[in-house]
């Protein structure tokens, strides 16, 4: 099983806009098996108690194997800052998550069946691997390692067909504002 590549469509300051995109994207995919994935680094006791009431069973943990983990049955409010994760999640979750956390980087990836067809590239309907959009909320990269006061919106396709994500951007009315690199996850 190999990555998805992900290519920035949209930055802006107005989380709502990137929604939107994130919306008119879905709205040409193929959205059986259509679940979301979350993703954070968490620093205050307030985000944490936000995530954990609607996350409750919520991976999560510190850098390096010495720090606490859910895996250890530790409490994450000892072990601040921790990144937290969130695995096939119903989309009805989004919403919730983005407010709960806040002010902090985040990533929201919508998974589902495919991608359609894009004749004017060349390209049949793609499958799962690859089929994805990435909202990144208060970062710019899908590794939440640059915090920024703004959120990008990323689409991810399968690497041998890197010409589609331009034709995405083209679809919902924008262009690629950036390269195109390996998610990941």
């Amino acid at each position: 099983m190999s990555n998805s590549y992900a290519q920035p469509i949209l930055r802006t300051t107005d989380l709502s806009e990137g929604l939107r995109i994130v919306e008119r994207l879905l709205r040409i995919a193929n959205l059986r098996e259509l679940e979301v994935d979350f993703e954070a680094q968490v620093s205050s006791t307030q985000t944490l108690s936000a995530l954990l009431e609607l996350l409750p069973d919520v991976e999560w943990g510190t850098q390096g194997d010495a720090g606490g983990s859910s895996r250890k049955g530790d409490d994450p409010s000892e072990h601040l800052p921790i990144w937290l994760r969130a695995w096939a999640m119903p989309p009805e979750t989004v919403e919730p998550f983005i407010k709960a956390v806040g002010d902090s980087p985040a990533t929201v990836r919508w998974d589902f069946a495919g991608w359609p067809e894009a004749p004017e590239v060349g390209l049949n309907a793609g499958g799962t691997r690859g089929a994805f959009v990435t909202l990144c909320a208060n970062v710019r990269d899908l590794e939440l390692e640059e915090p920024a006061t703004d959120h990008t919106v990323f689409v991810h396709v399968k690497q041998v067909e890197a010409e589609r994500a331009p034709w995405l951007a083209t679809q919902v009315g924008l262009t690629v504002i950036g390269d195109l690199v390996e998610a990941p996850y």
